[in-house]
This record gives C-alpha cells, sequence and structure tokens, in this order.
C-alpha cells in the first residue's frame, strides 16, 4: 500500500496542508518547515480510500449560533429583501395599472394665471426684505464707525491688552440701539410672512405653486434674523473689543471683519448660498465643475418627475379612497389606509430628500463655491429621535442651536426648556408650510413637531444603553413613528381636510 505522506516547504506548516490532513483523517501528513522560505501552494493529495474520510474532526458551531467565533454575512438576505422589495411593488404597479390605469395627465393641471402670477410677483418681492435687513445694518454700521471714530470722547477704560471696558452708560445706549434695530428687523421679518402667507392662504389656490412661494418666505425670515442676530454680536465686539478667550470673534472672520462685510455683495451671497447661518466669510473652492452641476440637476429634474408620477398614480388612489374610511371613522380601516399609503409616502420622501438635500444643494453649492456641504449626515441610522432631528436637515439644526438653543442656554434656560422652544418655533414653521399652501391651519403639523419632544425624552436613554441592542431599538421606534404614523397620517389629514373645503374641484388641480 502506498504510504499517504505530504511534505511541504516553508517558513511555518502550511495551514491548508495541515487543515487538509486533520480534517480528511489522515493524522500522519507531515508539514517540513525550514527557516526562510516562504510557504508553498497547498498540495491536493490523491486519496485510495474515499470511504474513510473524517468529515466531523473537531467541535464547530452553526453560523447563526450565539456562540460562533465569526459573524456570518448576511448580503444574500440583503439581496433577498431587495428583491421581494422589487416584486412586491412591480405587483402593485400591475394591480393599480389594472384597476385605475394611466392617471398621469400633464394637461390636467390647472395652474391659474392668477396663481402664475402671484407665485412670480412674490418670488421678486420676498427677497426684498433681506435688502431693507441691509439697508438697516448699514445705517447701524455707519453709526459704529462714528462712535469708533469719536472714541477719544468716549468714558469707557481702555486695557493695555487691547481690550475696552465700556461705562454702564454705553452699554445702556448699545442696548438701546440695539432694541431699535431689533425692533425694524422684527416689524421686517414678520412683513415678510405675514403678506406671504396672507396672499397664499387667499388668493394663490394651487398648493405646489403656494408652498414654494411659502418657503421661499420662511428661508429669507430665517436668513434676516440670522443676518440681524449675527451682525448684533459682532458690532458689539467691534465697539467693545475684548482679549479674552470667551469673547474672541472666529478667526475666520478675520478676512471680512466687522464692518467691512456690510456690503451689497457680501448680502448677496448669502441670499444665494445654501445655508441659513449668516457669516461674513464662510469655506470657499476654487473652481466650479459644471459637469458636476449639470449632473445634479438632471437628478432634480428625473426625481421630481419620478414623485410627481407617485403622487399622481399611486398616491392619490389611495387618498380618495380613504375618506369615506376616514368619515366612518372604522379604526382598523385607517389603520390598513396608514399602512397602504405609507409606502408611497416614505417613497416620495425619501426622492425629495435626495432631490433637495443631495442634489439640489450640492448644486447651488458649486455654482456658490459654498465649501461646506455637509447637508445631513447618516440620519437613517439614527438611534433616537433626537439624533434624527440633529442630522437630517443640518442647515435648519444649525440655525435652531445657533439662533435659539444656544442663546436661551446662555441666559440660564435649561436644556430641555430651551429644547422645547426650539420645536415650539419649529412646530409654529411647520403648520405655516403646510397649512397655509392647503388653506387648512388645522394645527396636524403643528401636534406632529410637538409630539416629537415626548419621542426624543423616550427614545434618548436607547442610544446610550450598552451594546447594540438599545440602538437597533430607537431606530425602529424612531421608522415607525416617521413611517406608519407621522407622514401617512398627516398626508391623509390634510387630504381629507382638502377635500371637505373644496370637493370635487380638487380633481382639477
Amino acid at each position: 500500500m502506498a504510504t499517504d505522506t505530504a511534505t511541504v516547504t516553508g517558513q511555518k506548516s502550511s495551514p491548508d496542508a495541515e487543515t487538509l490532513g486533520r480534517r480528511l483523517g489522515h493524522s500522519h501528513v507531515k508539514v517540513k518547515r525550514e527557516a526562510g522560505l516562504q510557504p508553498l501552494e497547498p498540495i491536493h493529495i490523491k486519496r485510495k480510500y474515499r470511504h474513510v474520510a473524517a468529515v466531523h474532526s473537531e467541535n464547530l458551531t452553526s453560523c447563526l449560533s450565539h456562540d460562533s467565533k465569526e459573524a456570518p454575512s448576511f448580503l444574500g438576505f440583503r439581496n433577498l429583501m431587495v428583491i421581494v422589495l422589487i416584486v412586491g411593488n412591480l405587483r402593485l404597479m400591475i394591480e393599480n395599472f389594472k384597476k385605475y390605469g394611466v392617471l398621469i395627465c400633464i394637461r390636467c393641471h390647472n395652474y391659474r394665471t392668477q396663481d402664475l402670477t402671484l407665485g412670480a410677483l412674490l418670488y421678486f418681492i420676498i427677497p426684498c426684505h433681506l435688502l431693507l435687513a441691509y439697508l438697516v445694518e448699514l445705517l447701524a454700521a455707519q453709526q459704529a464707525r462714528a462712535s469708533i471714530k469719536g472714541s477719544k470722547k468716549r468714558d469707557g477704560t481702555a486695557t493695555p491688552g487691547g481690550s475696552y471696558v465700556p461705562t454702564t452708560g454705553e452699554l445702556k445706549k448699545f442696548q438701546a440701539t440695539w432694541r431699535m434695530i431689533a425692533w425694524i428687523h422684527g416689524i421686517n421679518a414678520t412683513l415678510c410672512l405675514c403678506i406671504t402667507s396672507f396672499i397664499v392662504y387667499f388668493y394663490i389656490q394651487h398648493p405646489l405653486i403656494g408652498t414654494l412661494s411659502e418657503v421661499h418666505a420662511i428661508i429669507v425670515w430665517l436668513k434676516t434674523a440670522s443676518y440681524a442676530f449675527t451682525n448684533r454680536d459682532l458690532r458689539h465686539a467691534y465697539l467693545h473689543p475684548s482679549k479674552r478667550l470667551e469673547d474672541a470673534v472666529p478667526e475666520i472672520y478675520e478676512k471680512c471683519s466687522y464692518p467691512e462685510n456690510i456690503t451689497l455683495s457680501n448680502l448677496t451671497y448669502f441670499w444665494w448660498a445654501p445655508t441659513l447661518v449668516y457669516q461674513p466669510v464662510y469655506p470657499r473652492t476654487t473652481n466650479i465643475r459644471w459637469l458636476f452641476v449639470f449632473k445634479r440637476l438632471a437628478e432634480v429634474f428625473g426625481l421630481s418627475a419620478f414623485m410627481w408620477i407617485c403622487s399622481a398614480q399611486y398616491a392619490v388612489p389611495v387618498l380618495m379612497n380613504s375618506i369615506e374610511t376616514l368619515s366612518s371613522l372604522d379604526l382598523t380601516m385607517i389603520l390598513e389606509r396608514l399602512m397602504k399609503l405609507s409606502t408611497i409616502s416614505l417613497v416620495i420622501w425619501l426622492a425629495g430628500f435626495f432631490a433637495l438635500f443631495q442634489s439640489f444643494l450640492n448644486a447651488l453649492a458649486e455654482v456658490m463655491k459654498f465649501g461646506d456641504r455637509e447637508f445631513y449626515t447618516e440620519w437613517w441610522n439614527s438611534p433616537s429621535v433626537g439624533v434624527y432631528w440633529r442630522t437630517w436637515n443640518k442647515p435648519v439644526y444649525q440655525f435652531m442651536k445657533r439662533h435659539v438653543f444656544s442663546p436661551l442656554v446662555g441666559r440660564g434656560w435649561s436644556s430641555y426648556d430651551a429644547g422645547i422652544a426650539v420645536f415650539f418655533l419649529s412646530a409654529i414653521l411647520h403648520e405655516l408650510l403646510v397649512g397655509i399652501p392647503t388653506h387648512n391651519i388645522i394645527g396636524v403639523a403643528f401636534i406632529g413637531m410637538m409630539a416629537q419632544i415626548p419621542l426624543v425624552a423616550i427614545t434618548a436613554p436607547l442610544e446610550k444603553m450598552n451594546g447594540i441592542n438599545g440602538r437597533i431599538i430607537g431606530n425602529c421606534i424612531f421608522w415607525v413613528s416617521f413611517t406608519l404614523i407621522g407622514q401617512p397620517l398627516a398626508a391623509l389629514l390634510y387630504f381629507f381636510a382638502w377635500q371637505a373645503k373644496y370637493g370635487s374641484q380638487s380633481t382639477k388641480t
């Protein structure tokens, strides 16, 4: 009988040869070690006895068991879920087509001439409020320059380090001036929202045109507030310089310090920049990649068409069929309608998120050479509701933190109370954004935002739990509250209110 001995030359014993011998039950497989040599390729030996191989030669565990040494890969299951999702939605598309036919009709939309005219008029009027804020700050900057030129008459104390300690009278004068400026800014910003909301609510019937106008007004309102608050602090630092670390102005502002930043070109850049927070200087890129811009704009147009098709072909039939169910207050059927609506509403929302935050804002940032493009982070992995609100819409989060949350905490408010104030302001803006264009101020968006406060409190401990289980539970709570309860219910209630107010006229729009 031939001897089955395998000899492998190498620096270390070949794991492949040893494992082969051990698992096949050939303990007499020998491995020769020689220093300084690299391991050779494993040797495949043709065995004489095929029926005696030891297939069970060591203790092994099932790969899905908790005591498995290595975590298994679930890539195949992920592929399966994607296939099931695609097949399931294809079935729903076929079912929808067989039941309703093609509901998409470009010429069926009733864009009234009045709606288009007023929408275009508002597009040019709304930025005028930002221009008025510039004129106010220009006068304030001129006054500050005059005060510095007459610094010999100031009664404050100048320290050797370059700081200036103002007197009580000078501080009172600054506060009085700021109160007057703040009132002008407040009235100006409030008129921006009030005038737009009045015109949209009473004279613009089409909800899309109304929504675009209302969004524009809210953005300008937020930018005006940031422009006023930031220049107020910069003016104070200019009039009362200090070398203390807590009073330091960011170094990046030295490129355009106050009051040199109060120019029309500086304001125009802030008007178009993809941010709600004013800075005299922003990180900038050196050139514009026009191919990148065209790709992002193509994504915007493509996703916009996709959302329109999904809304007209799939969302509207579900909403129309839900009116009778909602009127009867059948909770079981309402839940079924919500579950059916949740899928299409989530798809539309995700497409809208990508179109706005990834495509449009990146295209705008590229044209403006705006360097900081972290418009969102990984919100889909949020272990709590609070993390979601801090990561999915960074421009709004940065505004709220800088101009609402931090100043309130600095005034002695607790973090919890300041957070409630942030959600209260956000709730008002959400109600204006949804209720005004749909001509139904029913408080659903307001209540939905205020309901986030207990959800934040409930899920906050989960993200701090040891291990991954707490984060998984928090993420599941976020997705269920967001996709199954939040958006579908809000869409259903506002559509019901729209139908109750306009009835069959809504089919024309």
